[in-house]
């Protein structure tokens, strides 16, 4: 880390508290003068840090700015290896990543964002995501394992935002099959699995799992085309109003990351399947698949490869791939 990314760090760990100039060049092994001229620069790009005579810099509790420091301060200390990045908007976190694994970059990316222009969301379609009402993540991984094996990474992801927002905003957070979060009966969290595959021997060459939370209802409430679906996680700006929306798209955006990377590492052991299908709320309901020929039955079941057992009215029982449909509720 550069003097300015050690500045930061530090005050975001004691922010609220002050820190005189010579303490935090004595603890960071720089000079007084580029202590100032990082704050400065911090200043500069908006961080709400204090400066007075005799007391130091404080980093003020109202800061709203995420960053690598405010998020990884939450993370799980064996998670400090991953590679943070953060912006305030980007045109795709998944775009970016998969132009990092194109590099060649290792796994263990995580690009995050608070606004996108040209947010991706299933089967081409776009996913809004508007500046000051979510976070967007975006996680590029190597994987040893198989293309069919992938959906494991989309399940492991409903599961893991699921808990981030269930530990962050205490709200139940439920699942449609196969890849969306619901909180207080909308959407609030869509989930987008991409992978590049040798096709010599079927392996993964990379995949890149973006999640996007709408947090708060933009301002002007969300477009018509999705006003009856979309929803958000709290229901109003000033709920959690004792912290920030920084504060709060930093403990979600770690929480993420930590249920998420743990499932990774022993992703083939499914060992979030029975929390997928606890959470799953089609179970039970009769929905139909958005399809060239559309299929009516009741979903009775998720297998544990992620499939979606449907029974039709004849009794004949199919499995769906989330590679080849998608299903609603029959209303």
């Amino acid at each position: 880390m550069n003097v300015k990314e050690q500045v930061l760090e530090t005050l975001e760990k004691q922010k609220g508290e002050h820190i005189s100039g010579g303490q935090l060049a004595a603890a960071l092994g720089v000079s007084r003068n580029a202590v100032w001229k990082a704050v400065k620069s911090l200043q500069e790009e908006g961080y709400s840090i204090s400066a007075i005579t005799n007391k130091g810099y404080c980093m003020e509790r109202e800061n709203d700015i995420l960053s690598v420091q405010s998020i990884s301060k939450y993370l799980l200390p064996e998670l400090s290896f991953l590679n943070l990045e953060v912006h305030k908007t980007i045109d795709s976190t998944n775009t970016r990543a998969k132009e990092y694994a194109a590099q060649g970059r290792a796994e263990g990316m995580v690009v995050i964002a608070e606004e996108q222009t040209a947010g991706r969301g299933r089967m081409g379609r776009s996913f809004y995501s508007p500046s000051s009402s979510g976070v967007y993540i975006s996680f590029l991984m190597r994987p040893d394992f198989t293309a069919q094996e992938s959906l494991f990474l989309t399940t492991a992801a409903a599961v893991a935002a699921a808990q981030a927002i269930e530990e962050v905003a205490e709200t139940e957070a439920v699942i449609k099959w196969v890849n969306d979060v619901f909180c207080h009966g909308k959407k609030v969290c869509g989930i987008l699995t991409e992978a590049s595959v040798n096709v010599e021997n079927s392996m993964l060459e990379y995949a890149v799992t973006g999640i996007g939370f709408n947090l708060w209802e933009p301002e002007g409430g969300f477009p018509k085309e999705i006003q009856s679906v979309a929803g958000s996680v709290f229901q109003q700006k000033k709920d959690k109003q004792n912290i920030s929306e920084a504060e709060i798209r930093s403990k979600i955006v770690a929480s993420m990351i930590n249920h998420f990377w743990e499932y990774y590492e022993h992703l083939t052991e499914k060992s979030f399947m029975a929390e997928y299908k606890r959470r799953s709320f089609l179970i039970g309901k009769e929905v139909y698949t958005v399809s060239d020929t559309p299929i009516t039955g009741t979903a009775v079941d998720i297998d544990d490869d992620g499939h979606l057992i449907l029974e039709c009215q004849d009794g004949k029982r199919i499995a769906l791939s989330s590679g080849e449909v998608s299903v609603r509720p029959v209303s």
